[in-house]
């Protein structure tokens, strides 16, 4: 595990909206976004907390630095902590940082081949208004890393500083960009025999023969490669710095004040792809053209819109100008003054309207027009389809392939139309999608990174398959692979496992299923052809075991319960709520004599209370009819639209509560309460979209509840400020009839 401050170099750029905007949104992928949560903040909204940091934020007026903190929290390959660890370990890192009481929002994201979440936190605590930056956070968050992998049993990561930061941010060009650093360069090609120098004359000799230079700067060295680009010589070898060269060679010498000197024409720096197993000479060449055409397409299309931008901000000021000649020509200073003011005032908004359009079509030229980095550039064209950029990405050094729980097979066919593919990450690691389950593929082995329950097991069984036939093989822990087994043997998947062991074990889960088949297969057939005696406890006693026969079986270690062709294991699937059987035990009335099945009026569930049907009370008492509700009464059918009323609520309670923090009048809007039912004042009706919200005012709140048309239509004729009784259930109750 790795935390890293992400710092903002610019403090003008420093904007925590910005940040939250950038870090949720989802970039056309479904696999990018996890779990939000805010902390800290009155609201677990994140678009309403980003207006309270703003209100925190606005209230030191005495801080110049940046005061949002933005850190991020990877994990190793393979490591899949869930939402419960991964709190506790945001938790434990702001609270090691002293940002406790400190608001914060932190996004979990799953679209690169490292898990890990963003934390953007505030530095000015929501009480005292001061700033807090923690002091060498670097050394801190190493600790608190190590502790928390102990803790959590995560693989271990060297946490202690080997690098200056110049060398840092090489590396990470190199990692992310995908081509090589000037240090870099420097580094690998001739830093050994720069450090082997005798004299300020073959120093210079060697770097010219590499297409460097050495200059003084400041109170110390720099190389450059002579078109601006440079380092410090101390980043290359700390004896490379000005006060050890001098030590042992003497006072600086620049190259021109050495006459003798001769330098070669030797090789020089270019901006080229990093080592990789694959040959990218033409691609780059390709990269390189699709940049330089796209950097001319655009800058013509900006100088069109300049010019389109200069002939309206003049034709604007030449009716003004028109304006004031024909104004001029009034009498009546104080008049013409107003009129003057007027024109002035219109102009300039006119200005301003030309110049927010231009810089919306900049943007939009600028959309069209990218400049993309290597590694970007080999994304878009993976997903585009082209398998010479998808080759290159998995041939990076740093693309070591999945590890952990994987699948994988001889063959190598192309997985077409079985799953949806969501991204590409920058090591040629593919993301399929199929519903809720995420499934990864880097060209050798398929990985089920979410959503690893049966059916995700199953769809990675039927895409390895698809991939690489009827033979495969199973890496990872023992408790994945009696998954597996288990998986394959459940849809009698025609499939066969590499592992002996564990090709045996799926037989046996097969067969033990196949026997189970067998038994309820005879027992169905043994009631169909009516083997009871006369009296009927035959039939009875015998249709009871044929159910429980039917229902239930053995697989192994397991017990299954089947629900027409599918089975599942009796307890239910992990994750998911069991409800047990029904009639596994007679009624009371029924427990110490014999009757028939037609007698039968009582449900009965094995997990709760047993129920009398009305059939089974005696004639003889009043039977109760039915008792008027006044529920809002929704089937299955319109789950959907219950689910988009509660949307809609949320964004308008959303968008009141953040006006709220801005004018102080506006009361508090909360959701439909039902402990607050009862008679409530009506406070009007509000449209969202497609969806209705009726507000209800209870005491110093606006409550907002969802309502049908029909509702909508009779609330319209209802004025504001009426008593409205609200059930329990939410339904709306006026003088006239309830709805």
């Amino acid at each position: 595990m790795i935390a890293k401050k992400v710092p903002m170099k610019s403090i003008k750029k420093s904007n925590y909206g910005g940040l939250l905007k950038y870090l949720t949104d989802m970039q056309k992928k479904n696999e990018r976004i996890g779990s939000v949560s805010v902390t800290n903040c009155q609201s677990e909204n994140w678009q309403v907390a980003v207006t309270e940091v703003h209100n925190t934020q606005a209230q030191n007026t005495r801080a110049t630095s940046d005061k949002t903190y933005h850190l991020i929290v990877s994990f190793r390959a393979g490591e899949e902590p869930d939402d419960a660890t991964l709190k506790a370990i945001e938790t434990r890192i702001c609270d090691g940082l002293g940002y406790h009481e400190h608001q914060r929002v932190c996004i979990v994201h799953h679209d690169t081949d490292n898990l890990h979440f963003h934390i953007a936190i505030n530095k000015i605590h929501p009480t005292r208004r001061t700033i807090h930056d923690p002091y060498k956070d670097h050394y801190v968050l190493g600790q608190l890393c190590g502790k928390l992998e102990r803790e959590y049993g995560l693989e271990t990561d060297n946490h202690q500083a080997q690098k200056s930061g110049s060398e840092n941010h090489a590396d990470d060009m190199e990692h992310h960009a995908g081509v090589q650093s000037l240090l870099g360069w420097i580094k690998r090609e001739c830093a050994d025999q720069i450090k082997e120098a005798r004299s300020w004359a073959e120093l210079h000799t060697i770097l010219g023969d590499n297409g460097l230079e050495l200059r003084e700067r400041g109170n110390g060295l720099v190389i450059t490669n002579g078109n601006g680009l440079g380092v410090k010589a101390s980043s290359v070898a700390r004896e490379l710095s000005k006060t050890r060269l001098e030590g042992r060679l003497g006072v600086f010498q620049a190259a021109a004040q050495l006459e003798t000197l001769k330098i070669g024409a030797g090789r020089r720096y270019e901006t080229r792809p990093m080592a990789s197993r694959v040959d990218t000479v033409e691609l780059y060449a390709r990269y390189q053209n699709e940049q330089r055409s796209g950097s001319a397409m655009r800058t013509a299309e900006w100088a069109r819109a300049a010019k389109r931008k200069d002939s309206l901000l003049a034709s604007v000021r030449q009716k003004a100008q028109l304006k004031r000649r024909v104004i001029k020509a009034f009498k009546g200073r104080a008049g013409k003054k107003i009129l003057y003011g007027a024109i002035s005032f219109v102009m300039k908004e006119d200005m301003h309207r030309i110049h927010k359009n231009h810089l919306a079509e900049r943007l939009a030229i600028q959309d069209r027009y990218p400049q993309r980095a290597w590694t970007d550039w080999l994304r878009m064209k993976a997903t585009e389809g082209d398998q010479e950029a998808l080759a290159a990405l998995r041939a990076r050094d740093m693309a070591r392939g999945l590890k952990g729980d994987t699948v994988t097979g001889q063959a190598r066919r192309a997985i077409n139309g079985l799953a949806t593919q969501d991204s590409i990450t920058k090591k040629g690691t593919i993301i399929y999608r199929v519903g809720s389950t995420a499934v990864r593929d880097d060209g050798d082995r398929l990985n089920v990174s979410r959503g690893a329950g049966p059916d995700g097991l199953h769809i990675a069984l039927c895409l390895a398959m698809e991939r690489y036939g009827n033979r495969i093989t199973v890496n990872g822990s023992a408790g994945f692979k009696e998954q597996i087994a288990l998986a394959a043997a459940m849809a009698k998947l025609p499939v066969s496992f590499t592992d002996a062991v564990l090709e045996r074990r799926r037989l046996e889960l097969l067969a033990a299923q196949g026997k189970t088949n067998e038994k309820s297969e005879i027992i169905r057939s043994g009631i169909a052809r009516g083997q009871t005696d006369s009296r009927g406890a035959g039939r009875a006693g015998l249709a009871a075991t044929g159910v429980q026969a039917i229902r239930t079986g053995e697989v192994g270690k397991y017990r299954f319960r089947s629900f027409g062709s599918a089975f599942i294991p009796e307890g239910g699937l992990p994750g998911k709520p069991y409800i047990g059987g029904t009639g596994r035990k007679p009624p009371p009335q029924g427990r110490n004599r014999l009757r028939e099945l037609s007698e039968l009026g009582v449900v009965q569930f094995s997990d709760g209370g047993q129920v009398l049907l009305p059939g089974d009370v005696p004639h003889h008492l009043e039977q109760p009819g039915a008792q008027p509700d006044y529920g809002v009464r929704r089937d299955i059918l319109g789950s959907e639209r219950v689910a988009a009323g509660q949307a809609a609520a949320d964004r308008y309670i959303a968008e009141r509560e953040a006006m709220r923090l801005k004018v102080a009048d506006i009361p508090k809007h909360t959701r439909f309460d039902p402990d607050k039912g009862g008679a409530v004042a009506f406070a009007g009706v509000r449209r969202i979209g497609e969806e209705t919200l009726a507000l209800l005012r209870c005491g110093e709140e606006i409550m907002v509840l969802p309502v049908d048309d029909a509702t909508a239509r009779r609330l319209k004729r209802t004025p504001i400020g009426d008593s409205i009784a609200v059930t329990a259930k939410g339904s709306l109750k006026t003088k006239g009839r309830s709805r």
